[in-house]
């Protein structure tokens, strides 16, 4: 979410936009767009490439309860997010992270919209609370992005990481799918059809 392309070329693209659920089968796709971001950005604080098989394993263990969207152009992917577990305990489960990744070219056209629309919907359904979304900063495009969809800054990890030569600031963002009061309720895995959505 850091460069754009010019509103025609959005346009042009985004009559070719499609959503669908991700599959193990969508590994190599999947980790070429991820690979930009791990190489040159601080984006993702990971260092090294995973395999495809260890990627494979990722979407695996992500599927099992949350979303995972891919979004293509003819066939190609170019860009994903999916939802995990915010925090590990059990108390935690009502919380839910947020990740999104679109190839740079693709950046600007509403694709990252698209999919957490899609994304915090399949999550409200089942039955999550509070979404969140850990972003490297000073980002104002993606910390603009989030505050436009509701999301609100909830504090500041300040040089919580280094990567690239330099330490980097991690900010927290949230964003409450339903008011906190009582017994929650009872989550549900996703429930997703390949395609989610044909023109999305």
């Amino acid at each position: 979410m850091s460069n754009r392309i010019s509103d025609k070329n959005s346009d042009i693209i985004s009559n070719k936009i499609t959503l669908r659920a991700a599959t193990t089968k969508d590994a190599e796709g999947i980790l070429a767009v991820y690979i930009p971001y791990i190489l040159n950005t601080t984006i993702t604080y990971e260092y090294e490439i995973p395999t495809v098989e260890e990627f494979r394993e990722r979407i695996c263990k992500v599927t099992k309860f949350y979303p995972y969207l891919v979004c293509e152009d003819e066939g190609e992917i170019v860009g994903y997010a999916y939802a995990s577990q915010h925090l590990e305990r059990a108390a935690f489960q009502w919380g839910a992270e947020i990740s999104i990744y679109i190839k740079e070219s693709y950046h600007g056209n509403g694709i990252a919209a698209r999919l957490y629309d899609q994304i915090i919907d399949i999550l409200y359904k089942q039955g999550v609370y509070k979404v969140y979304a850990l972003i490297d900063s000073p980002n104002k495009q993606s910390e603009n992005f989030h505050i436009k969809r509701g999301f609100k800054e909830i504090g500041c990890l300040p040089n919580t990481a280094y990567k690239l030569g330099k330490w980097c600031n991690l900010k927290y963002y949230e964003k409450e799918l339903r008011e906190c009061v009582g017994t929650p309720v009872e989550l549900i895995a996703a429930k997703l059809t390949e395609e989610v959505k044909k023109d999305a």
